[in-house]
């Protein structure tokens, strides 16, 4: 800051030090100040105020130099003598009002990280949910195939559940829970053993037992294409290409279980010689695999890709293995093994779905577990026969268990979801129904 005075003032030009305006006094103070500053304040009795007033409002040029009274030229000089330390000591400083009646703006960063720290330890809560205590929603499910080796359920992108009973194949609206029939097989030892939708729900898979391959449009529920072969176990979509598995299917080995990754470029098959195989994509006509995991010691049908890391997959063995193995199919590796198998598409974690086992706490159950800890969640006692398959609705929030007690239970294991992203559940709360 510089000050310069008239030419007829003995005064000389003086440059303020930065701290000029802080003195002792106000760091001593108790009180803090939003904004300190300072500003001189004239003795305005001595001033000319009159004329002051008529340079600001008249529009008469007058010079720029205005004579002062010499008292008035004398009470400037003292108001700006310096003291020994170069400091003004008759400067009068001008303070904000104290902190109490205001926050500063220097608060809100913290604000900020108050306001982040609760959002989180909302989600926090929000993760924190309960297991059900039972079932939303019992459907019947008579002749349902009491088989291992068979996939006799699926719920398409399209909100449509389709369920093999016996020589029968339903279709299941749970919106308008209108029940219709797509297919009746004539062979009694030919009936759907697989059933797979396409992944924009359009085109139904359904694999009979001893014979071909059906392909059925969603929308007019008529027959579009047939594909002979071999008798199917599973099948799989990856686009608008349908991978199909049985005694001899692929590469030779005995498949009871296939799923594509959700990228697309690999696929996974367990078999009856209790081995995982994993296969790329681009080279699929050579019996060369990408990796071949030899944990389990038993029949292999259970196969899950991770919703949220794509590189992991998880395999459940048979009854004399019952449990799950999770592997990194980038480095070959198993990362951890557990009893279990669904993924959760929102949090994460996974369900197994148990049926005969050595240990009869897991009999028949459902549980839930964190992944990637592996602790287990709860279990879900309400079946009286082994679960035979899962499956999850478009939205995610809820899972389908299909058992050999002949019913279908409807589970909201998954939910409830943080607000931010919580879907609509189509499963209404009712129970009794029947799917006939």
């Amino acid at each position: 800051m510089k000050l310069e005075l008239n030419p007829d003032t003995q005064l000389t030009d003086w440059k303020l030090q930065s701290d000029w305006y802080s003195p002792t006094r106000l760091h001593n103070s108790p009180v803090e100040y939003d904004f300190p500053g300072d500003r001189f304040i004239p003795n305005r009795s001595l001033m000319d105020l009159d004329q002051a007033c008529t340079l600001l409002t008249s529009k008469t040029n007058y010079p720029n130099k205005c004579n002062f009274s010499a008292e008035y030229r004398r009470i400037m000089e003292g108001n700006l003598t310096l003291d020994s330390e170069g400091r003004p000591f008759r400067m009068l400083v001008f303070r904000g009002s104290p902190k109490s009646s205001r926050k500063s703006i220097r608060y809100v960063d913290e604000i900020r990280r108050n306001d982040e720290d609760n959002f989180k330890n909302k989600n926090r809560i929000n993760q924190q949910r309960k297991l059900p205590k039972k079932e939303t929603k019992i459907l019947d499910a008579p002749f349902i195939q009491d088989d291992f080796y068979t996939n006799v359920m699926d719920w398409g992108k399209n909100n449509i559940l389709a369920v093999a009973l016996g020589q029968e194949l339903y279709l299941w609206n749970p919106v308008n829970e209108d029940t219709h029939r797509l297919l009746r097989t004539e062979n009694l030892n030919d009936p759907p053993s697989s059933l797979s939708w396409s992944h924009d729900g359009k085109t139904l898979a359904v694999g009979l037992s001893q014979s071909h391959i059906q392909l059925f449009d969603a929308q007019t529920s008529k027959l579009i294409n047939r594909l002979e072969g071999h008798h199917v176990g599973a099948t799989s979509w990856n686009g608008h290409i349908l991978t199909s598995g049985s005694g001899k299917a692929i590469l030779n080995h005995d498949v009871c279980g296939l799923k594509w990754s959700i990228t697309g470029n690999l696929l996974a098959s367990g078999g009856d010689d209790n081995v995982v195989y994993i296969w790329e994509a681009s080279r699929m006509n050579s019996a060369q695999f990408v990796y071949r995991f030899t944990n389990h010691v038993a029949a292999v049908k259970a196969l899950a890709w991770c919703p949220y890391n794509f590189e992991v997959l998880a395999s459940g063995g048979g009854t004399n293995d019952g449990c799950i193995k999770l592997w990194d199919t980038q480095q070959g590796t198993c990362i951890n093994s557990i009893c279990a198998l669904e993924w959760n598409k929102h949090y994460k974690e996974l369900v197994s779905a148990h049926g005969y086992s050595a240990r009869d706490e897991r009999r028949n159950n459902l549980s839930l577990w964190r992944y990637p800890s592996m602790v287990k969640s709860g279990d879900l006692t309400s079946h009286s026969g082994r679960v035979l398959q899962l499956a999850q609705n478009p939205d995610g929030l809820t899972l389908v268990s299909a058992s050999a007690d002949e019913t279908l239970r409807f589970w909201e294991i998954f939910g409830p979801l943080p607000l931010s992203k919580r879907p609509y559940s189509s499963v209404l709360s009712l129970n009794g129904s029947s799917i006939r």
